[in-house]
């Protein structure tokens, strides 16, 4: 696959990243049967011999037992983890934690972060995250605090980078102006049922401060790929029709899938947009990789935004 820089640094990912949130098969630890961890890193597996370099995952996805399907597979492929950037995300605590009364929230004080790092370090079973997310943006930030932390990790050789994720602009600017270092990656969900990020300053700011934005749902959970068939009573069902339509007929020019030209139409823009694919299936990673060769004309690119719309550009 082609690759980028991530952000400013000298980090060199992928354009497709392999995301590992469903790799456990469930969000219940008590299920994560070493049956379903075993496909999860069959999973992994899969995303790294179809060419992908960056591997996505967070602690709460399964409360910690993606990360650890990362790390069992990095233990079995040899030399993996040289070949591979790993990011991984901090900041959103379950209910009941620590407290049986405490309500489902964000947390970026500094002593949660540092906690998470370490956590997430030995659960990744390695010496170095490469890319860390504060994961959903906590209205009680503290960005000096965040700053101190950052620091820590970094001059204690844990992290090496840091970004955010689902952050609106004001948010990155307010972070950004106390960090000693330029966040490299700012992670939101984008694809052609969700346009915000075209139109809010999200992308944008990317481009003019040379962030990464790295898309989750690229394909909208799911509808925008092949095989899926479209729910007909959806509110949105006759418009999401329309796109699937266009989507199709590009595929069919192309000779390609669905899923490849919904991930291409992501590709195509100049912020240098990374879907993160998030199949257990092997057939659908490695299909999904085959984005990386496909380069729409802006007419095709137009035709698919037009549909994605639901009407015509002023």
């Amino acid at each position: 696959m082609k690759t980028r820089t991530l952000g400013k640094s000298d980090l060199l990912s992928t354009r497709l990243i392999y995301g590992n949130m469903r790799t456990a098969g469930t969000w219940n630890p008590a299920e994560a049967t070493p049956e379903k961890r075993a496909k999860g890193v069959e999973s992994h597996i899969a995303a790294y011999e179809a060419g992908y370099t960056h591997f996505d995952t967070a602690d709460i996805y399964c409360r910690g037992v993606c990360e650890q399907i990362l790390g069992q597979t990095l233990k079995q492929v040899s030399g993996m983890r040289d070949r591979i950037l790993i990011t991984t995300k901090c900041g959103i605590r379950f209910p009941a934690d620590p407290e049986p009364t405490s309500p489902h929230r964000y947390d970026f004080s500094a002593e949660h972060i540092l906690f998470s790092a370490d956590n997430s370090l030995k659960n990744l079973g390695v010496e170095t995250i490469d890319v860390y997310l504060l994961h959903r943006p906590d209205l009680l930030m503290n960005p000096p605090e965040i700053a101190q932390a950052f620091d820590k990790l970094k001059s204690a050789g844990k992290v090496r980078h840091f970004g955010v994720s689902n952050f609106l602009p004001s948010f990155v600017s307010l972070l950004s102006s106390y960090l000693t270092a330029p966040l490299l990656v700012n992670q939101v969900e984008i694809h052609l049922g969700r346009l915000d990020p075209f139109t809010d300053g999200t992308l944008d700011q990317c481009f003019e401060r040379h962030i990464t934005p790295t898309a989750w749902s690229p394909l909208g959970g799911g509808w925008l790929g092949h095989g899926k068939e479209l729910d007909p009573t959806h509110a949105k069902y006759a418009e999401r029709k329309k796109l699937i339509d266009v989507l199709d007929q590009t595929a069919a020019e192309l000779g390609v899938s669905r899923t490849v030209v919904s991930l291409a139409w992501l590709l195509k823009h100049p912020s240098g947009i990374m879907p993160i694919i998030g199949s257990n299936n092997p057939d659908n990673i490695r299909d999904a990789a085959k984005a990386d060769e496909i380069d729409l004309t802006r007419e095709q690119w137009y035709r698919i935004l037009v549909a994605a719309r639901g009407k015509n550009l002023p």
